[in-house]
């Protein structure tokens, strides 16, 4: 493991975090956890001595036995926490590569499609002028995948990020 830190946050910068230590990385295919993420399935780390460096999530409790948290300000989701720990959103931790995911959990609600998702065409820089303009006008907002003394900068008015 890296002696450098692990650390993570929502898109908006508002709330951030680090870990002392990463465990199993998991991709779960629970109808709540598609509607947590708003996806085809949610994609999760267990994290051990977890702390919020900025603000912290605010949180719904999805069933009886777990609470999800997620940036109240933009809402980037970012916990799962149960009886047994919290995991952390693999996709919120400013390097998601540290995060491969070993196993898929619940596999009863997992989307008859997800598993062609591999096949489907890409659609490739160059391909089409338009897309290539839309994507070149796009100036981002969201935090960098780094700690920052500060959130926002006073660039950020102008759609750019340190």
């Amino acid at each position: 493991m890296s002696a450098e830190p692990i650390t993570g946050g929502c898109q908006c910068g508002a709330v951030r975090f680090r870990i002392a230590r990463l465990g199993r990385a998991s991709i779960c295919h629970c109808r709540m956890c598609q509607k947590a993420f708003g996806s085809f399935f949610g994609p999760l780390v267990t994290a051990k001595g977890l702390e919020w460096t900025r603000g912290e999530p605010a949180r719904f409790e999805s069933s009886n036995v777990v609470r999800r948290g997620f940036c109240a300000a933009c809402g980037t989701p970012l916990t799962y926490e149960y009886a047994g720990g919290t995991e952390i959103a693999i996709g919120a931790l400013d390097d998601p590569e540290l995060a491969p995911p070993a196993i898929q959990v619940n596999p009863a609600d997992k989307l008859s499609y997800v598993e062609g998702l591999h096949t489907l065409p890409w659609r490739l820089a160059g391909e089409s002028l338009a897309v290539d303009a839309f994507m070149t006008s796009v100036k981002g907002r969201q935090h960098p995948d780094h700690d920052t003394e500060f959130w926002p900068p006073a660039s950020h008015d102008k759609g750019e990020t340190t």
